[in-house]
Formats: C-alpha cells, structure tokens, sequence
C-alpha cells in the first residue's frame, strides 16, 4: 500500500517535466509528510492537448457517498481488482492521473515496533504513481479525489510491505493518461528492481503532524 509520501519538486519543474498547464490553487510545496484527505498535485490529460497539473484530494469518493466520511478511506486502489470493485472500475477506464512524488514511506513491523522506510527513484528522478480520479458533488460542493493504484511488491519492497505503488517510468506516462491509445492495464506491475532504492529513515515520520526534509534523511546508524 501507500500511506504517505513526500512531494518536493517546484511547481514550475512540474510544469516543464510534464508539459502540462498549472491550476492556480495547487498545494504548497515542498510537502515533506502528504497524508491521506489532504490535497496533492496531480496530472491529468487536458482538453488543450496539454496536460492539467491540479489539485485532488488524496482519498477517493466514490459518486454514492454522502459525504466524505459516508465509508471507507480510499486511499488505495489494488491493481488486481481495480476493474471489478464498483468504486474504481469506470475511473481505471477513462480516469486515470499520475501523481507526483519525492518518495513514499513505508513501515516495516519489527517485534512491538513499526519501523519507517522511505524508497525512491535511484536515479533521483521524481517517483510518479499511477493514480485514478473521481469527481464527487453533493448539493454545492465538488471535489476532485483521487486514488493510487498499488500492485505488488518487488524485490525492493517486499522484505519491509507485501505492496507497493505502481510507479510509472517516462515512457508510460502518455499511455497511462489514456494519450497514446489502450493497453494501461499492462503498466499495472511491479517496477523493476533497479529503479528503487530504501533506505531506513528517524521515527519523527511516525506522527502524521511531523514535517520538514529531516524526514526524508537516511538513518544514522
């Protein structure tokens, strides 16, 4: 799965690496601890021939909910099931978005203690997730949600979490965005090995109010 990640390129970076137009009320970066139900920057295809690079909620709203607390949390949407489960199927068909990253945390349970990870590009290139999106209205109110698509583990990840994000090299982008005709479905696997790296990080990330770069630092050991 994934819980929290961090976000740190520069909205004008993002604009250039995805050739996209900015909305005006993206979230503030650098983002060094994203929760889920707190906005994140996304992309999606646009109707310019542009992508859109906007804000969406992390927690995904499926039309029938209520309100936003109406069921569970969404956070995550499993690549082996997207297709069937009533919440996603219709969003993994025609609304799909990546999803910009630093990295993502992971924890690993060790005894009585969670200890934290966090994996990146080893590259040090963005890490972008697939994600799917929904519109969700209620009387007045609209909100852009999204989810990220998650698969399993590699080798990489596999000894801290039985999941992983789907990550998306360049290359998969246009595909993924429905850019560049159909096939999304095979970009839903495990990333190759040699793309991430982990590495231990200090247990100030275990609160979800902790912030600043310190939380991305490897581990002195």
């Amino acid at each position: 799965m994934c819980g929290r990640f961090a976000t740190t390129l520069p909205t004008e970076a993002m604009v250039k690496l995805f050739e996209a137009t900015p909305a005006n009320d993206l979230p503030e970066v650098p983002q060094f601890n994203v929760c889920p139900t707190t906005p994140v920057a996304t992309l999606r295809a646009g109707d310019t021939g542009r992508r859109l690079l906007a804000p969406m909620r992390w927690g995904f709203l499926p039309h029938w909910y209520k309100s936003p607390t109406d069921g569970p949390l969404l956070i995550n949407a499993r690549a082996e099931t997207i297709a069937e489960k009533p919440a996603f199927r219709a969003a993994c068909r025609t609304r799909r978005c990546l999803i910009p990253s630093a990295g993502f945390y992971e924890w690993h349970r060790a005894g009585e203690k969670k200890l934290p990870w966090f994996i990146r590009r080893r590259d040090g290139q963005p890490l972008v997730m697939a994600g799917i999106f929904q519109e969700w209205e209620s009387g007045d109110t609209s909100l852009m949600t999204c989810a990220i698509v998650t698969t399993a583990a590699n080798g990489v990840l596999a000894p801290i979490h039985h999941r992983m994000p789907v990550v998306l090299a360049p290359a998969d982008w246009p595909l993924w965005l429905g850019e560049k005709g159909k096939g999304a479905a095979s970009l839903m696997v495990p990333a190759p090995e040699d793309v991430l790296e982990r590495y231990r990080v200090g247990g100030a990330v275990n609160s979800n109010r902790a912030s600043g770069p310190a939380l991305m630092q490897p581990l002195e050991t």
